[in-house]
């Protein structure tokens, strides 16, 4: 007759993996978010960039239509360059092509928000040119 094991020996198992499994579903879920963070910055700054060369297109400063565009966390640290005015040897520069095409271009770098204190930091950068229209 085989003998058989009773619930109460394994009471507890289940309690016990539990807590062994925790820490690294702790650290799976931080390295989720950190990722998320890091792509959230990311799509940030490219449309901070397209905001930036869209005002650069009709004559405006890029650098505060940009900082404009980013979230409020993102702002601070934040590095816009190019959308220059015509006539500046910098403008020019980027207008040949130096940074993202014919009509000049924008790029912005923005650094991605920590969730875990003591990690390196982080930056992202997108950039963008537009070129305005001919008619």
């Amino acid at each position: 007759m085989a003998r058989r094991r009773s619930p109460s020996t394994e009471a507890g198992q289940a309690s016990v993996d539990l807590i062994g499994a925790i820490p690294a579903l702790l650290v799976a879920v931080l390295i989720a978010a950190q990722l998320i963070a890091a792509g959230h910055a990311l799509w940030s700054a490219g449309l901070a960039a397209r905001a930036g060369a869209r005002a650069a297109v009709v004559g405006r400063d890029a650098t505060p239509a940009a900082r404009r565009a980013l979230p409020g966390i993102l702002r601070r640290g934040s590095l816009v360059v190019g959308g220059l005015r015509r006539g500046s040897l910098v403008g020019e520069g980027l207008r040949r092509g130096s940074l993202g095409g014919e009509g000049g271009g924008v790029a912005v770098s923005v650094g991605v928000p920590r969730l875990v204190p003591g990690l390196p930091e982080l930056r992202v950068s997108a950039r963008t040119s537009l070129e305005a229209d001919g008619g």
